[in-house]
């Protein structure tokens, strides 16, 4: 829908688009399971971190999702590698595949941890003229050696917010992480538990509530412009 914009001298008329509820897609034109990748970020062998993860995995799976977990041993630093480093190669693929990811990361030193953020490092920031995780939803969950803390995942909710993800408004923090899991690896009935399960059950309402629709979720007036004038300039090198 176009509206000509009156009292807004510095817009472009052709540009500008007043949002349209028939823009959006029914989320039945959708029929395939959410596609939902978890990242973790520990290598440690009694990792907490992922046994959260795939205690969130096996959430997901019930409430019908498809699930991949990315295990990240033997992912190089970045730049560290080509991009052709098969680590890289899966991760970015596990990446465009989603459309909803869980973030899992311990807090170390009062701050998500290296291997983690070397994940995220390894994301394209664009392909093409996009991120590869522009529109997708985000899930955001933290495990803690010591007291309760959001550190890590308040940082990840920024870095969410760079990669224009989707971001859902619940979190898990588990503190004392070493206590809430039996010697079977299953995290123990808890309030904990509890808001494991409340962020799963959220992740996919907003999934299902937006994939399909990312795309026009995200679309800018500011980039429809710069690529109206990028085409512009195209145009007039081809008249040259």
């Amino acid at each position: 829908m176009v509206i000509m914009s009156g009292n807004l001298p510095n817009t472009d008329d052709v540009l500008l688009q007043v949002p349209d509820v028939r823009c959006l897609r029914s989320a039945a034109e959708t029929d395939h399971p959410p596609r939902i990748l978890l990242l973790y970020g520990s290598n440690r062998e009694c990792s907490y971190s992922r046994l959260l993860t795939l205690e969130a995995e096996r959430l997901l799976r019930y409430f019908g999702a498809e699930t991949r977990v990315f295990h990240p041993t033997g992912l190089p630093l970045p730049d560290d590698a080509p991009v052709t480093h098969p680590k890289v190669v899966e991760l970015q693929e596990l990446v465009e595949w989603s459309e909803g990811q869980v973030w899992c990361s311990p807090e170390r030193h009062g701050a998500m941890t290296g291997v983690f953020k070397s994940q995220v490092d390894w994301i394209p920031l664009n392909s093409g003229a996009i991120r590869p995780t522009q529109g997708k939803t985000l899930a955001l969950m933290q495990v803690c050696g010591g007291s309760q803390s959001f550190n890590a995942v308040n940082q990840m909710r920024i870095l969410g917010r760079w990669l224009r993800m989707l971001t859902i408004p619940n979190q898990s923090s588990v503190p004392k992480a070493f206590l809430e899991f039996d010697d079977g690896g299953r995290m123990k009935p808890s309030a904990y538990y509890d808001r494991v399960v409340d962020v799963m059950e959220e992740l996919m309402k907003f999934t299902l509530l937006t994939r399909g629709n990312s795309d026009y979720l995200v679309d800018r007036y500011s980039e429809r412009k710069e690529s109206a004038e990028e085409l512009s300039r195209r145009v007039n090198l081809q008249n040259l």
